[in-house]
Parts: C-alpha cells; sequence; structure tokens
C-alpha cells in the first residue's frame, strides 16, 4: 500500500515559510546568523509537516505510523540525520559554503528512498531536489540562498500543489 498522508497543503506551505526565510538570510550580517536563520527554518518546517502529516492521516483514516509509513519515514530519516551531523560538523569548522547544496541534495536522497512507499511525485520531487542540490554544491556560495529559495520554497510549493490536488490535501 502506498502513503498517502503525505501533507501536500502542508508542504506548500513549508515553501512558503522557506521563501520568508531566504528573504531573512539574505540580509543576515553573517555566516552564524545565515545558519541560524535557516535552522531556524528546518524547525519551523518539521512542525509544520509533522503536523499537516498527522492532520492529513487522520483525515484519511491512514495510520501514519502503519507499515508503509514506518518505511517513508525510515527511507527519509537517515538522509536527515545525515545532514544534522554534517551540519553540525561543517559550522563547527566555520565551512557554510557547501550547506546549501548539501542539504537540498540529502532532502532529496530521503524524498527519493522514502518516497517508494508513497504516490509517485514524491520521488520525483526528491529527484529534482537532488538535481537542484547537485548545481548548488558546484555554483559560488553567493548563490546558496537563491538555491535554497528555489528548492525548499519553490519546488515544495509546486510538488505540494500537485500532491494536495491530486491525493486530497
Amino acid at each position: 500500500a502506498s502513503f498517502s498522508a503525505i501533507p501536500g497543503w502542508g508542504t506548500a506551505l513549508m515553501g512558503i515559510t522557506a521563501l520568508a526565510a531566504e528573504v531573512v538570510a539574505a540580509w543576515a550580517a553573517d555566516r552564524g546568523s545565515w545558519l541560524a536563520v535557516w535552522l531556524a527554518e528546518a524547525a519551523i518546517a518539521i512542525a509544520i509537516g509533522v503536523a499537516a502529516m498527522a492532520r492529513k492521516a487522520r483525515r484519511t483514516r491512514t495510520r501514519l505510523l502503519g507499515a508503509s509509513g514506518r518505511r517513508f519515514l525510515l527511507g527519509l530519516a537517515p538522509a536527515v540525520l545525515a545532514g544534522a551531523v554534517i551540519t553540525l560538523a561543517l559550522a563547527r569548522a566555520d565551512l557554510t559554503e557547501p550547506l546549501p547544496g548539501l542539504w537540498l541534495l540529502l532532502y532529496g536522497c530521503g524524498l527519493v528512498a522514502g518516497g517508494g512507499q508513497s504516490v509517485r511525485v514524491v520521488p520525483a520531487a526528491g529527484a529534482c531536489f537532488m538535481a537542484l542540490g547537485t548545481a548548488a554544491m558546484l555554483a559560488p556560495w553567493s548563490w546558496g540562498d537563491a538555491f535554497m529559495a528555489a528548492g525548499f520554497g519553490g519546488l515544495s510549493i509546486v510538488f505540494g500543489t500537485v500532491i494536495g490536488i491530486r491525493h486530497g490535501g
């Protein structure tokens, strides 16, 4: 069975908050402030995602932590955990340049891995995040916020809207 509690409208809302974070991050006085903005955005996005997923699961009578839900989370979690650990290591070394590409690439990996238990658009979104992350890894640091806005903002809004319309919210 496909995991159908992916929150399309919640994902789109996460995209909107990412666009707002990009505006704030672009004005950050230093890289530490920049990192703080994006980490705060990650916490906000996680809260929105969890709440929206739980709401959609209740509404569709899908067990959030049923077999397919667990497989989705087990596919997504390693990439997110790896991103957190690598972020900590890079931040301690004051190396923030690779973070936009790293975050996009790993989030995409998580969506591809977890998306095998979801609707087809989820792994497709993951592949787009991976492509954008790869481009960000190769681009100048000054383009990082634009890549973050394009991925966590634009891709989340587009794919969230598709899921919302085609897969019941």
